[in-house]
Formats: structure tokens, C-alpha cells, sequence
């Protein structure tokens, strides 16, 4: 016996470091014993002994940090029952020269009788290159912490444990690509790990957790009350941010575990589907899994898989809602929308594809096929010797933080040869930036017509027209329709046209619905109009026919007048 322990003494001294530690619980305390190949450490003086060993052993920031976590539950006695054999936890803390070593902590609980806590005997332990090896061999086949083990584990847990309540978690990093892309993926896998080994301190006996994938983790926890889970994912939140100062966010999703004969599988796809729902909120970063959501991201997913097939299979038509003049009411002009029609579904209404395409970047694909429709008709137009109109077509706010999108409609201008006051842009007003608006006034200072979309709402002010390169104001339904409720609101409504006028702005009202809108705004001085009043947003072939019979009234109108 004793070789055996003279043995295993010469293989300790063989490696880099090791230290023999015990904790004393009742005592507060925590002991070091050094051996020939340790350096020299010197326990502090304060109340808290951990200091000294942090100070010697020179760790910095988020070393530090993870450090003293570890040490905290090490005192807490978390995770450290009788039933433990041992525990073994392996993290990273960078030595004097700043390079990044991997340690391995082994933790043996010792209970002995004069004491009701434990005393924690272990070591902690540089590892060599052979070992570094071994632990990611061992973590991608067989950790307990991987995924194909990690379901069995769970389903474990949650199937047997009747007393406690669980819930799901998934998160990972908003934009994670950014970070590779920034730093490169050698600080990227840097981050990984990072995470990988906050939560192997920071989770207890209470939770479990793995890596699922790429940057997506998975931790099941009991909890009593809601607020259990927002404090652990608040405390997590704060564990894993800010590693090397990089600034990154996270996503959240919940999956409340109500029935647990169903497969692990399917909770963890509720969490995923919670994770996914909550990206590109600004307020929140937690979601919680329900139905609506299911329902709402299985709709996004078809749309997505379709979409590009739909726009080379020409299943996205443009409309034209016509723009009226309101005292003699003959059309002035167009606006183009889309509309997707499903060879099976029909319609696809504007609301339920729109945002999809905004939030994956596909709306810039669908707007550049907009605005060629809506040249090639002008350019139709004008071969049929029409008067021609102009169309105006929208510019989601992607475009305008491209810096050749106005190259791309001075190629559609070209290629159509059609005279560039005829194609106006609509551009929703937002809050100040300097690159959109830069992008601004290079189509205004290119010849294109501007018009602001949906004044009246959102950031829109009247502070913004003194400097605005817009020429048309378009007054949003939703502003209209609030402000006739009331004589203050039309008197509002009523002065902001008249100063428009004045300062030379043009504008044109969204969403009329009534002949009683329509005299109103044409009594304040506003004769252009469009909404569902005058008409509808059409095909174009129907909308031809708009035209030409508008032609004809208007030509009345000027022979009576």
C-alpha cells in the first residue's frame, strides 16, 4: 500500500503544479499545503483567505471573477454531499506572462463527526498538453455534459424528480457571426469556452447543462416560482458577459416542463423555438414558450423556405393603388406594392410576409424587383403615348445603409430610359443617423423626388421639416383618422398643412375613407389623396384601366371648366 501511495506521490511531483488545499467550513477557513514543486503563497490577513491566493497567484479579471464564484460555492457547500465521491471541475486562468493554462480541480468531501459540514480535501493542478487532449476527446464523445448522453440525464432528472417543478433554457449570442467575423474565430471559440466553463461553476446539483451546438446551451433547472428562473438566467447574464470587454448579447428561451412523458427532444425545441422568437426584440431578451409562438415561427419558417422560389417563379405581383387629385378626381399617380400570390394559398396578405422579409434582409431582393416593375410600366406608358404618371415605390430603411443602392435605381433609370421624376421614392421618416440620412439626400441630390412616408407618426415632427430634403409629405391614415375625431385635432391637422404649404412642401393624405375626409382636406388646402375611398391598391391591368378612364373624366372636367 504504501508503494502504491510513494507512486502516485512521484507522478503529482512529475507534473507543473499542484496544490493540496482543505476548506474548513466551521472555521472559515482555507488552508494550503505546499509541495517541493509549488510556489511559495502567502494567505491574507483579511477576513476573506481567498484573497491571498487570488492576489499570489496573480489572476486577473474574468479569471478572478470565475475564481472567486467557485470559491463561493465551494463555501456554500453546494453539490457536496456524502453521495459525492468526487468532484472535478477544469478551467482556464492566464499565468504571469498572459498565456492561457488549463487547471483541474479535484474536490474530495470528507465528513468528519465533530463537525455537521464538510471538510473539502482536493487539488488543483496544472494540466500538460497530453491531458488538454484527452479532455476535449473526452468532451465531444463522452461527457456526461454532451448532448446525446445530456437527454438520457435530463429525462432522468426531470422523470424521477416529482417533488421539484423544471424548466428548459436555451440561450446563445445575438449575432455570434459579428464576433467571429471581428475578432476572429480563434477568440470566438475563446468565448465558447468561456461560457462552457462559468456554467460548469456556476450551475449546481439543482441544474444540468451542455453545449448543443456552435454557440446555443441548453440548462435544465428546478424552480418554485417564476421569479426562480429570471434570477437564474439574470445571474448567468451577468456570469458569462463582458469576457475580454467584448460587449455581446444574449437570447433567452423558456420551456415550462408541464408533461414529463413527453420527449426531451420536444422540450428543448420549445426552448429553441422561445430562443428564436425573442431575436430582434430591443426590450426583452427572454422568451417563454407558448402556442402563438409555435404557430407564429412555423408560418415565418414555410415563408422563408418558399420565398425565394415564389420571386423567380413570378409569384410576387405589384399593385398599384392609384393617387388622386380630390376637386376634380383624376388619378396624378402610384404607388407600388407587392402582394404575393400562392399558387395553392391565393393572397398572402402584405402583414404576414412583410416583416419576415424585413427582419432576414430579403425585402431588399423584393423592392429592387418593385421598382423594375414599376419602370417597366412607365416605360409602358409612355410607348402607348399615355400621359405617363409617376409611381412611387418604397425604400425599406436596408437600402439606405448601402451606399450604392442609388446606383442601382440610376441602372434600373437607364435601362428603362424613363425620366428619373417619374420613379419617386417613399422613405419612412426615422430618428437621426447620419449615414441614413447621408443616403438621403444622395438620391435627392441625384434628381429623384422624395417623399416621407407615414408623417404623422412614429419619430415624424414638425421640428424636422426646416431642414428636410423631402418633397412630399405623406399624412399617415392613422394620424388623419385620430385627428378628424375632433375639432382640435382637425385644427391641428388643418395648421400643419398650411405650414407645409408654406415652406413649399407638397403633400398628399394616406388612408381617406370618406367623402368627408376628402372635403375636409381639400378645404384646408390638401388636394391629393389616396385610400380605400378612391380605390384600393389594384392589378395593374385594372389600374390601366383607371387611368385611361381618368383621362377621359379629366378631360371633361377641363372642357365644362
Amino acid at each position: 500500500m504504501s508503494d502504491c501511495r510513494d507512486k502516485m506521490l512521484e507522478l503529482m511531483l512529475d507534473q507543473d503544479i499542484y496544490i493540496y488545499f482543505y476548506i474548513d467550513y466551521e472555521a472559515n477557513r482555507w488552508h494550503l499545503e505546499n509541495n517541493p514543486r509549488m510556489p511559495e503563497f502567502t494567505m491574507s490577513e483579511t477576513d476573506n483567505p481567498i484573497d491571498g491566493i487570488l492576489k499570489d497567484a496573480r489572476l486577473a479579471g474574468e479569471d478572478k471573477e470565475r475564481f472567486f464564484l467557485f470559491a463561493e460555492k465551494l463555501r456554500e457547500g453546494i453539490a457536496i454531499t456524502k453521495k459525492d465521491p468526487f468532484i472535478k471541475i477544469q478551467f482556464r486562468i492566464k499565468s504571469e506572462k498572459g498565456g492561457l493554462d488549463w487547471y483541474e480541480i479535484k474536490i474530495f468531501p470528507k465528513f468528519v463527526q465533530y463537525s455537521s459540514m464538510p471538510l473539502i480535501t482536493g487539488t488543483i493542478h496544472k494540466m500538460n498538453d497530453r491531458e488538454i487532449k484527452s479532455r476535449n476527446i473526452l468532451n465531444f464523445y463522452s461527457n456526461d455534459k454532451n448532448p446525446a448522453i445530456f437527454s438520457d440525464l435530463m429525462a432522468k432528472r426531470i422523470r424521477t424528480d416529482l417533488d421539484n417543478k423544471y424548466a428548459v433554457i436555451q440561450f446563445d449570442v445575438i449575432g455570434f457571426k459579428f464576433i467571429n467575423d471581428k475578432y476572429g474565430e480563434a477568440i470566438g471559440n475563446e468565448l465558447l469556452h468561456h461560457f462552457n466553463d462559468v456554467l460548469d461553476v456556476y450551475c449546481s446539483e439543482r441544474q444540468l447543462f451542455t453545449r448543443l451546438s456552435a454557440d446555443v446551451f441548453m440548462v435544465v433547472t428546478c424552480y418554485e416560482e417564476m421569479s426562480d428562473i429570471y434570477s437564474f438566467i439574470r445571474g448567468l447574464e451577468a456570469s458569462i458577459s463582458g469576457f475580454k470587454g467584448i460587449k455581446y448579447n444574449f437570447a433567452f428561451g423558456v420551456y415550462l416542463v408541464t408533461d414529463r412523458n413527453i420527449s426531451t427532444r420536444i422540450m428543448g425545441d420549445g426552448a429553441g423555438i422561445a430562443r428564436a422568437s425573442i431575436k430582434g426584440n430591443a426590450l426583452e431578451n427572454i422568451g417563454f414558450y407558448d402556442q402563438n409562438i409555435k404557430d407564429t415561427l412555423k408560418s415565418k419558417r414555410n415563408i422563408e423556405d418558399k420565398m425565394r422560389s415564389a420571386l423567380k417563379n413570378g409569384e410576387f405581383v405589384m399593385y398599384l393603388q392609384p393617387k388622386y387629385n380630390i376637386p376634380d378626381s383624376a388619378i396624378i399617380g402610384a404607388e407600388a406594392l407587392v402582394r404575393w400570390i400562392d399558387p395553392e394559398k391565393g393572397i398572402i396578405p402584405p402583414n404576414d410576409f412583410i416583416p419576415v422579409f424585413e427582419k432576414n434582409g430579403f425585402v431588399v431582393k423584393i423592392d429592387q424587383y418593385i421598382w423594375e416593375c414599376a419602370a417597366r410600366q412607365i416605360r409602358h406608358w409612355l410607348n402607348e403615348g399615355l400621359p405617363a404618371i409617376p409611381i412611387s415605390v418604397n425604400v425599406s430603411r436596408i437600402h439606405l445603409t448601402d451606399s450604392g443602392f442609388v446606383d442601382k435605381l440610376e441602372s434600373i433609370i437607364k435601362k428603362y430610359n424613363i425620366p428619373r421624376e417619374l420613379l419617386e421614392l417613399e422613405i419612412t421618416e426615422s430618428i437621426e443617423n447620419v449615414n441614413i440620412n447621408e443616403m438621403i439626400q444622395l438620391a435627392k441630390d441625384s434628381g429623384f423626388r422624395l417623399l416621407m412616408d407615414d408623417f404623422g407618426s412614429g419619430y415624424s415632427s414638425l421640428n424636422t421639416l426646416k431642414s428636410t430634403p423631402f418633397d412630399v409629405l405623406k399624412i399617415d391614415r392613422s394620424f388623419l383618422s385620430s385627428s378628424m375625431e375632433s375639432s382640435r385635432g382637425q385644427k391641428i391637422i388643418s395648421h400643419t398643412i398650411a405650414m407645409s404649404r408654406d415652406i413649399g412642401l407638397e403633400l398628399i393624405a394616406e388612408g381617406v375613407e370618406t367623402k368627408e375626409q376628402a372635403d375636409f382636406l381639400s378645404g384646408c388646402g390638401c388636394n391629393l389623396a389616396q385610400g380605400y375611398f378612391y380605390s384600393k391598391p389594384v392589378p395593374v391591368d385594372m389600374f390601366d384601366k383607371l387611368l385611361r378612364n381618368s383621362l377621359l373624366v379629366k378631360s371633361e372636367y377641363m372642357v365644362e371648366k
